[in-house]
This record gives structure tokens, sequence and C-alpha cells, in this order.
């Protein structure tokens, strides 16, 4: 999909006619579903015609121009695509990334990045390598096209280009793309000089139809891109497995397998088959997909992909396994992937995560696995019902069941009752289990396999977290979503999450800590506090409180967790107060009987995040003496 296609000439003439951008407007949103930002729009308006202007003048005028070309695998849009044919008639493109910077400065938090404005963002350079490594080793498998990249910094003096180039030097794969600034682009250079450095030099147009075929390629990964994933995952120690993980690795396998042999293996009709990997939390199911996943990717003509509802959990498991992963690890959204095909084994990490809104449920099933299932051979799926945390998302095993016995469908079913999370302590996860239960109640907590306390105010619970963050472990503080989170994408983060209790004289007494940061990147200027995918894992995270949303799928090593007035104690029973809740959008108005088992689903999450120990505080004084009854002073 691109938002224009045309004859570089041609479209050097409309883009500075004011309805030109317009048009392109009308055009994003059909393909898109939405309309492009004002931020966006305008920066079309400032650099398109610089960059055709410039195509112009190095005589490139009849090659063909794709402006903002979809990247099907990775939901990424490339700014420009140059497409032309070399001396020996090969199709050739040029991903052209263009950026308005006057200034950019180097990161503290991380070396490779840069921070522009309120934004750190990647070297301009490694952006265009991460969009031509893809469509070498995507568009159709990696074959057939021929594929190089180029930055046009056009407002850049060249100060910048030169800061930006020692960033890249020679020998390196980001020095592979030039960058260029507006020096290299005044109205002096020579044709030839100029179409060298934009990447282009000794291309002619190429036929329509070599183009067309371009466009509709298959996006699928190239056996190097699988064999390059593969020996990632293989290599990296968090993916090795272990006793029963490895057997469910196994089990899963035979089941994919099993599922592919009882499918016709020609004009197939028949839905995909399931597999369903059904498992507590610190169980491995995240360790356990990736690993299959490395398996799936060596094994002849099975198009994987591993799929999370999370974008948390997918950049931190991209950023594990690199630029080889875009595309194969995924985030699932709102709609189905390209390039899957019947050949296609999906691993769907976090299926009680997914969204399957109540009235996007075609006969009784969630329409958006439905489509999935319809372009799959197999679909994998990693599944906890107790995991389920709001009225808009998840399925139940039930449901998958009924399911495959209406369509006809394989399932099968892989079960895991190890966990290795929580010390390895079964003792724990099952009083938690009965804990946050809305029928029953567990025991007073006396195992030794396990460090779980109650916390006897904010400060002790501060304090327990600090002291594991002083000694080099990592610690977190969750809580439940009883506080406002009005802070904006840039720090100062307010310290909103704000608890009133009495200590012991009777004073009245006040700890206060902000929310995680909003924005999905790091700030300029305020290296100590993460980006929210790796609030768990960076530096800084401990100064925050998580919730729910950022949390569920991570660990730490110890954990915090603060319940707030949406869940008491009373009478022996939970009871829930939606109203006490903060998340407007999706839970605050539901019914107190509805909430609960969503309220005692996210309690029992945050309480299983923490591999060696939890510290557990109530705000509500009767709760707090519930779980003092039922555990050790900290």
């Amino acid at each position: 999909m691109y938002v224009y296609r045309g004859v570089i000439g041609d479209v050097a003439r409309r883009a500075v006619q004011p309805e030109f951008v317009d048009a392109c407007r009308a055009r994003f949103r059909v393909l898109h579903g939405t309309a492009p930002g004002e931020e966006e729009a305008g920066s079309w308006q400032r650099s398109w015609p610089v960059l055709l202007d410039a195509l112009v003048r190095a005589g490139l005028e009849d090659l063909d121009v794709l402006l903002e070309l979809s990247l099907p695998g990775t939901g990424e849009r490339v700014d420009a695509a140059v497409v032309g044919q070399d001396a020996d008639g090969v199709l050739t493109v040029v991903v052209v990334e263009l950026k308005q910077w006057t200034r950019a400065a180097r990161s503290p938090r991380d070396s490779g990045m840069l921070e522009v404005g309120q934004r750190t963002v990647p070297h301009p350079a490694r952006q265009v390598g991460g969009y031509v490594h893809y469509l070498r080793d995507w568009a159709d498998g990696g074959r057939g096209v021929r594929v190089n990249g180029t930055v046009l910094l056009h407002n850049a003096p060249i100060d910048l280009i030169t800061f930006l180039r020692d960033m890249a030097p020679p020998g390196e794969p980001s020095a592979e793309f030039p960058l260029l600034g507006r020096d290299d682009l005044a109205p002096g250079v020579p044709a030839g000089e100029l179409a060298r450095s934009l990447g282009c030099v000794g291309l002619a147009p190429a036929p329509t139809d070599a183009v067309d075929r371009f466009l509709s390629a298959e996006h699928r990964p190239s056996e190097s891109v699988l064999e390059r994933v593969a020996a990632a995952i293989e290599n990296r120690r968090r993916f090795f497995l272990i006793g029963e993980q490895d057997r469910a690795r196994l089990a899963i396998l035979d089941a994919v397998r099993e599922v592919s042999l009882d499918r016709p293996a020609a004009g197939r009709s028949r839905p995909a088959g399931l597999v369903v990997v059904t498992g507590g939390p610190g169980t491995g199911k995240t360790v356990i997909a990736a690993r299959v996943m490395g398996d799936l990717c060596r094994m002849p003509g099975r198009n994987p992909r591993l799929l999370t509802p999370s974008g948390t959990l997918t950049r931190q498991l991209q950023r594990l396994l690199s630029e080889d992963a875009r595309g194969l690890v995924a985030t699932f959204k709102n709609k189905t992937p390209a390039g899957l095909d019947r050949n296609s084994v999906v691993l769907l990490d976090e299926a009680h995560r997914a969204a399957t809104y109540p009235h996007q449920r075609g006969a009784g099933f969630p329409i958006l696995l439905r489509n999935l299932l319809d372009r799959v051979g197999v679909l994998v799926l990693f599944l906890d019902e107790r995991q389920i945390v709001r009225p808009t998302e998840g399925l139940t095993l039930d449901e998958l069941e009924r399911h495959a016995h209406e369509s006809r469908a394989t399932l099968r079913r892989v079960n895991l009752e190890t966990q290795f999370r929580c010390n390895g302590s079964q003792a724990y996860h099952h009083w938690i289990d009965l804990l946050f239960s809305p029928a029953d109640a567990p025991q007073p907590w006396n195992a030794a396999s396990y460090d779980l306390a109650l916390a006897p105010d904010p400060d002790a619970l501060a304090s327990w977290t600090d002291g594991h963050t002083a000694q080099g472990r990592s610690a977190r503080i969750t809580a439940g979503f009883c506080w406002p989170w009005n802070t904006g994408d840039v720090p100062p983060l307010a310290p909103e999450v704000a608890i009133r209790w009495h200590g012991p004289d009777h004073d009245e007494r006040t700890w206060a800590r902000p929310w995680n940061l909003r924005s999905d990147q790091p700030v300029p200027g305020f290296p100590d506090i993460p980006a929210r995918p790796y609030w768990a894992t960076d530096r800084g995270g401990h100064d925050q409180v998580g919730c729910i949303y950022t949390a569920q799928g991570l660990e730490y090593a110890f954990g915090a967790v603060i319940l707030g007035a949406d869940l008491v104690r009373r009478d022996g029973h939970w009871q829930a107060h939606p109203e006490a809740s903060h998340d407007a959008r999706q839970l605050r108005t539901l019914p107190p009987e509805q909430y609960l088992r969503y309220a005692l689903n996210t309690y029992r999450v945050l309480a299983t995040r923490a591999t060696h120990g939890t510290r557990l505080y109530s705000t509500d004084p009767e709760t707090q003496a519930y779980l003092a009854s039922l555990l050790p002073g900290s």
C-alpha cells in the first residue's frame, strides 16, 4: 500500500499544489482507517517538494516514486521509495527517509540513539537500514528486487551531517546508507553527482508490470532471516528451557505436526488447527513460545510468526532478538498481520489479552481470532483465563473447544503445571490463587519456599523495594488503577499515586510516587525514567509505580503490590467498588458483580510478577487487617 504513486516529474509538478496533500490525506484515511496527524501532514508539505525537486535535478524524472509506502509485515511506513531498474534489468528500490532536523544530540542512555527535540530516536541511517533489510528479507521472500537506502535531512547544516556521519563510520552497517544535508542539495550540484548521492545513479525507468509485481508481492520472511532469528533464540540464555518447559515445547511441536498431517495437502477448506497451551503465571509460556518460534524458523516452509497483544512484551522480545525479528515478532491488536498463509504457524502469546470485544463476536466467537484462523495453518494460543483483566479482551478454553467442535477444527491441548517464577513455589501460587478467589480463602501463610509478607505502611513498602534496588536487584512497585493518571508523555511526572495513612502516633502521613512514563520512547534529559515498555527492566523504574497494563507479561526479582479501594474485604468476602477505579474507559462503569472478576484477576497478576519476594499492602484498613491475619509483617 502507498499514499501516492507516480512518475517523478509528474508528481513534482503536482506536489506543489495545495490540493495534493488534501488528496493524500483522503487516501491515507481510506488505507489506514484514520486521518494522518497535523504534524505528519505538515511534514509531507515541507519534505516532499524538496525530495522531488532534487530527483528532477538529478535527471531522474522518468523513474517511479512511491510516497508513504507501507511495510505490511511490520505496520511501519517508508517516507518515499524511488523505483527503477539497473543496467542488468534488475528492479531496484531506493528507500528514502526524510528528516527536517536542524540539530540532534547523542543520547546519554543509549549510544546508538539520538535526542531530537523532546524525542529519543534511532540514528536515521539505522532507521532506513531497518526498512532496507526488511524489504531485502521480506518482499517476495527476498527474491527479485535490489534495495538500497538514503537519508535526506534537507534542513541539516554541515556540522549536523558531519556529526551523524561520524556516528556511522566506515565498516559499520549504517555506513552503507548515505546521509545528505542541505549543502548536498545545493542548486549548483551537477546532476550526476546528485543522482550518485541519492543512491540512484545508473537507474532507468522500470516496466510498469515489474513495479506492479513488487507492490503486489507476498511479504514473507526469507530463509536467511528465519535462520538468523532461529540462531538468535537458540543462543539466548533467557530462552533456555528446563524440565517441564522442554517437555511442553516438544509436545507443542508434536501437536503442530499432527495438526498439519490431519489437514489435506492442497485445496484445504477446513479451518486451521488449534493448539492451546494453558498455564498459570510463571509457568514459562512466553519463553516456551520464543523457543518454539526458533524451532519453527528451522522447519521448511513454515512461515511462522510470534504475536502478542501486548506492545510492551513485543518490544521486549524484539529488543532481545534485534532487527531480524521485525515482522516475525509483532503486536496483534485489531487486524490480521500481512504475509500469512496456510503454511503459517502462528504463536499467540498472552492470548488472554487478545481484543475480543463482545459486540465483535460472530456466532459467539471473536471475529479477530476467526480472521486469523482463516488465514493460517496452525494457531498456537498460550492462555491463562485468570489473567483476563478487561471486559473487551480474552477468551476461555471452553470457547475454543466449542469453536473447534462447531468448525470441525483439530484441537490439541498442552497444560503447564510447574511454575518457574516465585522461586518455583507451588505453595505460593496456590495461596495467591485462593486469596484472589471470589469464593475461597487461604490459610495463614507459613511456607518457607517464598518471601511473602505484609507491609505495615507505604513507607515500609518503598523502603523494601529501595533496599533491594540499592543491592543491584530488580524491584518494582505496582498498584491497582485507583489513582488519577493525568501526567502527559513528557516529564516531570506528577506523584499521582498518593496514599494517606496514620502512623504509630496517630499522626497523618502521606506517601506519593508517580505512575510510570506513558511514552513508548525515553524522553531526552530524563535518563532515569524508562519508557513504558521497559519500566519493568530498565534503570529507574523502581521510582515509578506500574499498573496492570505495564507489568502484565513481565517479571522482576522483588515486587510490592498496593491494593486500592476498588477491592476490599468485608464479612468474609471480597467486594468490588468500580467507582474507585480510574480506568474509566474500560472498567469504572461496570456493575460491581462484573467488576469483581477483573479486580481479582488484576491483583493476582500483579502478585505473581516477582521471582524472589512479594510485599502486599492495602489502602483500606479493614482489608489490611484481613491480610495481617494471614501474613507475617515485614
